[in-house]
């Protein structure tokens, strides 16, 4: 599996657990404001990490960590990514993924298989405003929608997640996504942050009295979103 990316410790990312995260190479949409450009656009095989060096890092710190959270990218679309995930578990840890939603197949596979802990799915916009939002002509919202009943089916535990730009979003569009995913666990509404390895320039976080509209509009459609 090509790996790109390795951070050792984050408290954050996986919730309840101390984790590390796993970064992959690539991915099938080209969002604006992706805060990982370099996963995305700009891939050399200089950057490549060998599973070898993860798994001997998992296997000193089983005392410490808790979990792995494997990012992107996309990590769906890694071809080996079961036999790596199969590793891990056989490690003992917790498995947490990040996708956009349009591998539907190799989620459910994955969930079914036991390979996954939590899974935090992207919603990237409205219905209406998905292919200007991803930056993708042909968005697979069939396929979108499908991993959303998944999810809603409680058959793993998981997150919703939309990264909201002063350019792409309105309280309007928060409202119409959380009438798509009503019923789910968890909303989380976030605020861009320019990372400083960003697809696309003059891109904006919403100031705070929109950010506030935005958590209100969810609320009308019966989810409890939290600002992050």
């Amino acid at each position: 599996m090509q790996i790109h990316g390795f951070q050792k410790l984050t408290l954050l990312d996986f919730p309840g657990k101390v984790a590390c995260i796993v970064f992959t190479p690539g991915c099938n949409f080209r969002c604006p404001f992706c805060h990982n450009a370099s996963l995305v656009t700009h891939l050399s095989s200089a950057q490549e990490i060998a599973e070898e060096e993860i798994f001997s890092y998992l296997d000193k710190r089983r005392a410490v960590l808790d979990g792995v959270c494997l990012t992107g990218g996309e990590p769906l679309l890694q071809k080996d990514l079961s036999s790596f995930l199969s590793e891990i578990k056989q490690r003992g840890y917790s498995v947490k993924i990040d996708t956009n939603g349009t591998s539907p197949k190799t989620l459910k596979t994955l969930v079914r298989d036991s390979l996954v802990d939590y899974v935090a799915m992207d919603i990237k916009n409205c219905e209406d405003k998905y292919a200007m939002t991803s930056g993708c002509t042909n968005v697979p919202l069939d396929d979108i929608k499908e991993s959303v009943r998944f999810l809603l089916e409680d058959n793993v535990d998981y997150e919703f997640r939309t990264t909201v730009t002063a350019e792409h979003h309105t309280p309007e569009d928060i409202r119409q996504i959380a009438a798509w995913i009503r019923g789910a666990r968890r909303y989380y509404i976030q605020a861009f942050k320019d990372s400083g390895d960003i697809i696309s320039a003059n891109i904006h976080a919403p100031d705070n009295t929109v950010l506030q509209q935005m958590k209100q509009s969810a609320f009308t459609m019966g989810i409890m979103a939290e600002l992050r």
